[in-house]
């Protein structure tokens, strides 16, 4: 082989090499990105469902307006682990605690966040009294 003919097939394993690694990089940042709208969907589903256990009276299974985060627990319909207040699903697990008249959902996904390390977090609050929602990204 010819000099010319080397350099072109280092040149075309380089620019091959290169397109591969800003392809996975492409794909990480799009699965993460995924995961992260994932578990805020699922946060507002909770919220929502959690919203109505919240405000439906005692004597039909609700919180008249309390949360008792473990009673609140049968309204979700996936499998609750009541030991620990959290659910699990395929795009991450979702701890429930309240403190006063707040609810607090902390959800964990599945794929690594922005700081490489930690998994995907977010943090919703829902206010019982006038539903109010803030949805905080962590990670």
């Amino acid at each position: 082989m010819g000099y010319q003919q080397i350099l072109m097939l280092v040149l075309g394993v380089i620019i091959i090499g290169l397109s591969v690694a800003v392809g996975l990089t492409m794909f990480t940042e799009q699965m993460t990105r995924i995961n992260r709208q994932s578990i805020l969907s699922d946060m507002n589903i909770f919220a929502g469902v959690a919203n109505a256990y919240y405000k439906t009276p005692p004597n039909y299974g609700g919180g008249n307006r309390e949360w008792d985060v473990d009673k609140m627990g049968i309204w979700f319909g996936y499998n609750y682990d009541a030991a620990n207040n959290l659910i699990s699903n395929d795009n991450g697990t979702y701890i429930f605690s309240s403190v006063g008249d707040v609810l607090i959902i902390v959800g964990t996904g599945t794929s690594i966040g922005n700081d490489g390390s930690d998994n995907v977090q977010a943090t919703l609050q829902l206010t019982g009294v006038n539903c109010e929602i803030v949805t905080t990204i962590n990670n």
